[in-house]
C-alpha cells in the first residue's frame, strides 16, 4: 500500500492541506503545551504555545492579553500563538488562571 497524497507540484509550487489553521494545534487530551523554540530565529527564544481550541477571533485577543502582562511581543501562526519571552512559567500561570490545564514541553 502506498501514500498518494500530493505534497509537490513542479506547476504550482508546494500543496497545502485544506485544513483550518486553528484545528492544527488542537491537542487531543485537551492539555495546552509551551515549548520554547529558537530555530531559525537568530538564537532569540520564543515561547509557543500548542494545542488552545478557539477560534481566530478568541485566540487573537488571548494572544493580546498575553504579550500586556508579559510586556513583549508576539503573533499567532497556525493556530498557535508565539510570545518573545522565555519566561514560560508565567504564561503557564497566567493560562491556567484562566481556567485551561497547562504543560510545559520540551528544554
Amino acid at each position: 500500500m502506498q501514500n498518494s497524497k500530493l505534497v509537490y507540484s513542479t506547476e504550482s509550487g508546494r500543496i497545502h492541506d485544506d485544513a483550518p489553521a486553528n484545528t492544527r494545534s488542537t491537542s487531543k487530551d485537551g492539555v495546552v503545551r509551551i515549548h520554547r523554540e529558537t530555530k531559525g530565529r537568530k538564537g532569540k527564544g520564543v515561547s509557543v504555545i500548542h494545542g488552545l481550541d478557539m477560534d481566530a477571533k478568541k485566540l487573537k485577543s488571548l494572544c493580546s492579553e498575553l504579550k500586556k502582562k508579559c510586556g513583549c511581543g508576539g503573533a499567532i501562526k497556525d493556530g498557535t500563538i508565539e510570545v518573545q519571552t522565555d519566561d514560560r512559567a508565567k504564561l503557564q500561570t497566567l493560562l491556567q488562571a484562566q481556567g485551561f490545564t497547562v504543560k510545559l514541553a520540551g528544554g
